[in-house]
């Protein structure tokens, strides 16, 4: 994975209002990951407010907020569609939901969180998309639920989410990532998304 793809994910939850912690800066090439090295991003949203309904599945911006805390898995295979085909011929896609890797993101958070009722904590899927047909789009949501996915962002949303709040008369000189799309959306090579009011024709 490319720092840009992490970079992306990192910025999407904390321009959400969410503190988010990085375990490693190192790339895992050459051996297998060790449970440490599965988790990329752990997020924590400090805004949660007790009694909130549990996020749905489909992790779009407006769920948010019911969002307490999470490990986060991306997998950048922007050229794949994760198809029911491709979830069963990859197991390390699943890799960070073995128990002992939850057992090692469980330390990361406050101690008071991990008493009682609120031990657990979502474990979130960052993919480039899903089928778009039917059966296979609801063969793939069968299949990550059934492995332990309790939710999934697309990089499409991550990415209109951010366009939409990157201001073109910001300097965003802290953030290579959003300084990018600034520069993009100055010279109208990115666009926000608007509603198509007119007929195609």
């Amino acid at each position: 994975m490319s720092a840009i793809d992490e970079g992306l994910v990192r910025e999407y939850f904390e321009q959400n209002g969410f503190l988010v912690r990085q375990l490693r800066k190192y790339q895992v090439m050459s051996r297998k990951k060790t449970d440490d090295e599965e988790i990329d991003l752990l997020v924590y949203n400090p805004r949660w407010e007790r009694g909130s309904r549990k996020p749905d599945f489909f992790l779009f911006v407006n769920e948010l907020p019911y969002l307490r805390r999470a490990v986060i898995a991306i997998k950048p295979w922007h050229t794949d569609v994760f198809s029911p085909a491709t979830l069963k011929s990859s197991p390390e896609i699943f890799r960070f939901l073995e128990s002992t890797v939850l057992e090692h993101a469980a330390k990361w958070f406050p101690a008071e969180d991990r008493e009682g009722e609120d031990e657990e904590f979502t474990k979130v899927l960052v993919l480039p998309g899903l089928p778009t047909v039917e059966p296979f789009r609801s063969q793939s949501v069968a299949l990550l639920k059934e492995r332990g996915v309790d939710a999934i962002i697309s990089f499409r949303a991550v990415l209109q989410d951010l366009i939409q709040k990157v201001e073109a008369n910001r300097n965003y000189r802290k953030s290579d990532t959003l300084q990018v799309i600034r520069i993009l959306k100055n010279y109208d090579l990115l666009k926000d998304a608007q509603m198509d009011l007119e007929p195609r024709r």
